[in-house]
């Protein structure tokens, strides 16, 4: 059984508790920057998958 206030952390109670207040909005941001900075690239990867 786990204690799920004290040993279970998902989303942002993880990666605040882990980088600080703010950090889970910190990648999430870090992620979309990336994204619109390689959407072309990460387009023609994925059009290989699409039957």
């Amino acid at each position: 059984m786990l204690d799920l206030d004290n040993e279970l952390k998902v989303g942002a109670e993880f990666w605040n508790f882990l980088g600080g207040e703010g950090a889970y909005q910190d990648l999430l941001d870090c992620f979309e920057r990336v994204g619109i900075e390689l959407r072309d690239e990460i387009d023609e990867y994925f059009s290989r998958f699409n039957m």
